[in-house]
């Protein structure tokens, strides 16, 4: 009878642990997901930053730009307040309207010369550039560990353990290829 005792409490003590194995997965790779959100989040807040500063550059020299000028600081306004609603699917669309509104500027710079000479353009668009770089970077981090963790919520038997203590499924930081794959409208 001790023998069956004991075999039962050591059954009961291996589940536990593997209950237990499973939850710290699962909270570490929820972690990981919330740590790569904050990498865009900073990255995106250096581009917010950065583009009133360009936005006052390309003022100055191609003044009567103004609807150009005007729909990048709309989209770079409507992008941080998705940013503050923290749906990504949101989010990525309003990321993605303020990238496609860039690249017009940037086109602006081909027909001023003056422009595209200047020191501190060159500098912004330098920065901007390296930011956006930075912006895929942590998009494809964050993508990577949205993959880990929705698998693991996904795989027997740690789907039990995640739906009975209401893990959510969290969704990937897409872009709209259609947009981002548009050659950019330069209108005078």
């Amino acid at each position: 009878m001790t023998t069956f005792l004991f075999i039962i409490l050591g059954i009961i003590v291996i589940l536990i642990l593997a209950i237990i194995t499973m939850y710290n997965g699962l909270i570490r790779l929820k972690n990981r997901v919330n740590e790569a959100w904050s990498d865009i989040d900073v990255q995106l807040k250096r581009r917010y930053d950065l583009i009133p500063n360009l936005v006052n550059t390309v003022k100055g020299y191609a003044s009567h730009e103004r609807e150009t000028l005007e729909k990048v600081v709309q989209a770079r306004n409507a992008a941080m307040q998705a940013q503050s609603g923290g749906d990504a699917k949101q989010q990525a669309a309003a990321e993605n309207m303020l990238s496609s509104t860039l690249k017009s500027i940037f086109a602006l710079s081909e027909n001023y010369p003056d422009l595209k000479a200047n020191q501190n353009f060159l500098e912004l668009q330098r920065e901007l550039s390296d930011t956006e770089n930075k912006i895929q970077a942590s998009r494809r981090f964050y993508n990577g560990n949205v993959r880990d963790f929705n698998t693991k919520q996904e795989v027997f038997p740690t789907s039990i353990i995640a739906g009975m203590l209401n893990f959510k499924k969290r969704e990937f930081f897409e872009i709209e290829e259609a947009e981002e794959r548009k050659n950019v409208k330069v209108e005078f």
